[in-house]
């Protein structure tokens, strides 16, 4: 798969939906009524409530209750990862910085002003800030991820895609849900909403909470002194978390026309920073051999983390009768910390040439952060050939971000001079969009949309520890503001060929606007940034229902190209930099499928393919390196890289063209079974499993041996009984069952491994108030 096979792709496309319209024909037309058929898939992946199998694009949606069982081992949001096929989630920063990933599109910045081409969106509101990304998911009704290029209906425009999130609204009867969990740990989650009436149908309720915790079990056996002190070894010193999160909506409707939701949410959260496990990875092997419950860290006091989030919304619509006028207020506003020893070792105990050797310590803070965002939207109503919506978009994101730094030159082993500074970021956007759709024919859909915003970014050097904003030795921009205008649009085309199968292709253009990274301030280095990158998309796919609907497959084929594609590398200190690149290339396929063979068992099954390359002869990235001025012989050099390398000074840099974006995976396979074995009038028993394998991923952008997973896999078992017809439930439960320790990230200088959660057992329950 060395190059771009679009034409086998579409061969291959072609043949499926032959065969699925003569097989579809003759089913639509034998089938008769079954008991297993399967329920309807209801998403807004257009502003409208839909059938899923309706939508002219690639969309997947994962039910509460089933993120709720996922998440029962005290998972946060990265859990959606590989529970969809083409989305990745990852993490180096702990639970309140997740990465996300569609079809190979991400950042794998950990900078905390770092863009990113997925957005996120919760109950309407773009989520825009990584932290703001991490805000937990509870008391959800439905996630929706949609792929590819986005932005002529939702909230900010995106390259990648949107994942979605819809929690359980207000209603007019009674209706409430709980389920809790205790676990490996001290494991607990606490997952429930309640609501109802307060003043008939004209006013309404509904209060969700959530709750989790996590023993610390990770030992910290350092003893010595470091520049924190004196530092004893302590058991069970990290790895735990508390997460305490709550939310009330307000439902009215005073009219038939007018309908006000508003909503209030908060966040307490305090854990554990990402521990990086030093020399974990041995060069020449990517198969980490540190122990998962054992650091050895001199510094960053145990790694911990902490932030408190609080937010309000408010969604007014008013039916006008043809259409509907809807406007969506939106404030976050979050501040906290994230500490760890970024050497993931005692610098001491890994010396280079006798010397000892680490970056010490790091911290991001933010101090306060602000978003508001204004969005109204007019849209027609009703089922006439004609459909429409208009909007626009005002968006404002302003912040005060800390980076403190203890570290040493990589290059020198001389004590960074500035590691403390404070930096003030703004970001301001707004947009005007459209989409219309016309049904041409009883079975052909056309449907297009446009989309015009501009964005602008600014970032300001406040202070520093030795104050050098203001004296002649700090050589950087104390200033740097960026802004882009450009149009993105998306056309597309559904064709029922029964009521059973539709086909479907799209093309569309997305922007992401330019970045600025200005933590390298930090080491006395200039700002670094990127301009805005472009990407054209296509993509085509059918969705059936099938064997008498108890068979449910889609799939899709697409293509893409980015134009500037904005990447992020590390200098010679390990900071990390900004750039742009020409291009890069993808192409791959998506399919998912649930299947009810027999009314007690019920199998769903993902698989996502990708093939991608960074195409840019000119473009090199600096490689794994240590301090190369006390290891002259290998430039410092640490892994074993397999691209070609040029050497400029004493730092080695390697060609990446051709090679795969990073955290893209070259496939990912899920699968699901539930079987039940009904008891009594009203009860069943019932065996569920989940399983998850990862292809080769490169967390890195150029080619080594060490920095690579190829085969990771996780599963998850759940044994119980369902009572009530589905009012209660009792279950046992096994998260990551076999206790694999996956490569999940690396910090490359210090060959540091990052894993995945451990391995969870316990015990379920959950109860519903209908």
């Amino acid at each position: 798969m060395r190059r771009f096979g679009t034409e086998k792709v579409s061969l291959l496309m072609g043949a499926a939906l032959s065969a699925l319209s003569f097989g579809g024909a003759a089913l639509a037309q034998d089938a008769a009524p079954s008991a297993t058929a399967l329920d309807e898939i209801v998403v807004t992946a257009e502003r409208r409530s839909e059938n899923l199998q309706k939508v002219p694009l690639s969309v997947a949606a994962v039910g509460g209750d089933q993120l709720r069982a996922i998440q029962a081992g005290g998972d946060d949001i990265l859990s959606l990862s590989g529970r969809v096929p083409g989305l990745y989630a990852e993490t180096t920063t702990g639970r309140i910085f997740p990465r996300f990933y569609i079809r190979g599109l991400g950042n794998i910045d950990f900078y905390l002003g770092a863009s990113q081409p997925v957005s996120i969106i919760q109950d309407d509101v773009v989520l825009e800030h990584v932290v703001l990304k991490s805000n937990p998911v509870f008391d959800v009704q439905q996630v929706e991820v949609l792929r590819g290029p986005q932005g002529s209906l939702f909230g900010r425009n995106t390259t990648a895609g949107i994942i979605k999130f819809d929690t359980v609204k207000p209603s007019q009867t009674l209706e409430g849900r709980a389920s809790a969990s205790y676990g490996s740990y001290g494991t607990t989650t606490f997952d429930g909403g309640i609501g109802g009436p307060i003043a008939g149908d004209k006013l309404m309720f509904r209060l969700s909470a959530l709750y989790q915790h996590r023993d610390d079990y990770v030992d910290n056996t350092f003893a010595g002194t470091s520049a924190d002190g004196t530092v004893t070894p302590k058991k069970n010193a990290m790895g735990g978390f508390d997460e305490k999160d709550v939310r009330l909506q307000i439902l009215a409707k005073p009219t038939e026309q007018l309908t006000v939701l508003a909503s209030a949410h908060a966040r307490n959260y305090e854990g554990t920073s990402t521990l990086f496990l030093r020399q974990a990875l041995k060069k020449g092997s990517n198969k980490p051999n540190a122990p998962r419950d054992s650091v050895a860290f001199d510094e960053a006091n145990n790694n911990p983390q902490a932030y408190d989030t609080q937010g309000t919304s408010l969604n007014i619509a008013y039916d006008f009768g043809p259409v509907t006028l809807t406007s969506i207020s939106a404030y976050e506003t979050t501040s906290g910390y994230s500490r760890g020893d970024t050497d993931g070792g005692a610098a001491a105990n890994f010396p280079v040439n006798g010397v000892p050797n680490g970056f010490g310590q790091s911290m991001g803070q933010v101090r306060d952060l602000d978003q508001l965002t204004q969005e109204i939207r007019l849209a027609s109503n009703g089922e006439d050939r004609l459909k429409w919506q208009v909007g626009a978009l005002y968006f404002d994101s302003r912040d005060t971000t800390d980076f403190y730094q203890r570290a040493y030159f990589l290059t020198t082993a001389a004590h960074n001079p500035n590691n403390w500074v404070e930096l003030n970021n703004l970001n301001t956007s707004w947009a005007v969009f459209g989409q219309v759709s016309y049904k041409l024919t009883d079975a052909l859909t056309v449907t297009g949309g446009l989309r015009d915003t501009y964005d602008a970014k600014k970032t300001v050097l406040a202070k520093t520890a030795n104050n050098i904003a203001n004296v002649s030795t700090y050589a950087g921009r104390r200033y740097v503001r960026l802004s882009d205008e450009q149009v993105s649009w998306d056309l597309s085309a559904n064709y029922e060929v029964n009521p059973d199968l539709n086909v479907y292709t799209r093309v569309a253009k997305g922007f992401r606007g330019p970045t600025i990274q200005g933590r390298s301030a930090v080491f006395n280095s200039d700002f670094t940034t990127a301009n805005s990158e472009t990407i054209l998309s296509w993509e085509a796919g059918f969705k059936s229902t099938l064997l008498d609907n108890t068979l449910r497959l889609n799939a899709s084929a697409f293509t893409y190209e980015v134009k500037d594609i904005q990447l992020n590398g590390n200098d010679s200190n390990g900071n990390g930099v900004l750039f742009n690149a020409d291009k890069a290339k993808a192409y791959g396929m998506e399919a998912d499928a649930e299947w009810r063979p027999v009314s007690n068992l019920l199998l769903t099954a993902g698989v996502s393919l990708l093939h991608s390359e960074i195409k840019d002869k000119r473009v090199y990235a600096q490689v794994c390196a240590l301090n190369a001025a006390l290891d002259p012989v290998n430039h410092g050099v640490v892994c074993t890289v397999e691209d070609p390398t040029i050497t400029v000074g004493s730092n080695t840099f390697a060609q990446i063209d051709g090679e795969p974006l990073p955290n893209a995976p070259k496939y990912n396979v899920n699968f699901t079974g539930r079987y039940d074995l009904p008891v009594g009038a009203d009860g069943k028993l019932f065996v569920a499993t989940d399983w998850n394998l990862q292809g080769y991923t490169s967390f890195v952008l150029y080619k080594t041996k060490e920095f690579n997973s190829d085969g990771n896999f996780e599963g998850g078992v759940k044994l119980g009984y369902e009572g009530g017809n589905g009012a209660y439930e009792v279950a046992l439960f096994g998260r990551n069952i076999t206790n694999e320790k996956n490569l999940k990230g690396v910090i490359e200088n210090y060959m540091a491994a990052v894993y995945n959660e451990p391995r969870i057992i316990g015990v379920s329950v959950t109860a519903k108030l209908n």
